[in-house]
């Protein structure tokens, strides 16, 4: 296990440390700030922020480096404002814990927040997915109502047709009804 400890007290960071005795192959890096770059170099498996409490700078780079280097976040805080805990949630922190930083606790709240990041990250794809099969869906759908109306074919027959070009072009059905719908534009003059 990689872990990436942000924490300027080094005697805070070695609580970290001192929590993952035993765990192997284990690799553990201290830096005193959040930097995306070196988070980026490291490619730690899981990244642990410890300090007094959280700054509103650290949560930004945080939700800024959300998006494109994707990995567990636990942040440790001595104390807490009321709304940090939303704001480290949003920004990306999968484990947000005050006052308990103790080396017997560290592995095991890394490793919920390692199964919770992976479950997020699963829900998020196929959120993704979802969405994705939506889409295609409408433009598969309004390809079908284009297809009923000029070739005056019944919901069945247009699918049917819709299908079949997809199949005799090796693509899915949805690039088919968009190239479909594109090339309709085209005819009637919507692209310039």
């Amino acid at each position: 296990m990689r872990v990436l400890v942000i924490d300027p007290d080094l005697a805070r960071a070695a609580l970290v440390a001192e929590g993952l005795v035993g765990v192997h192959p284990l690799e553990v890096r201290q830096a005193a700030l959040f930097d995306e770059a070196e988070v980026a170099r490291f490619s730690p498996d899981v990244v642990v922020i410890a300090s007094d409490s959280p700054d509103r700078d650290t949560l930004e780079s945080l939700r800024e480096a959300g998006h494109s280097n994707t990995r567990p976040v636990v942040m440790f805080v001595d104390r807490s404002e009321p709304g940090l805990a939303e704001q480290a949630v949003r920004a990306g922190v999968a484990a947000y814990i005050v006052d308990g930083l103790a080396p017997s606790r560290v592995r095991s709240i890394l490793d919920v927040a390692i199964s919770r990041f992976a479950l997020t990250q699963q829900l998020r794809g196929d959120l993704a997915k979802a969405k994705a099969d939506l889409e295609s869906r409408k433009v598969v759908d309004r390809a079908k109502g284009l297809l009923m109306k000029e070739r005056g074919l019944d919901e069945d027959g247009a699918y049917r047709l819709l299908r079949k070009l997809a199949m005799d072009r090796g693509k899915p059905i949805g690039v088919i009804a968009a190239d479909l719908l594109a090339f309709a534009g085209i005819l009637r003059g919507d692209a310039s």
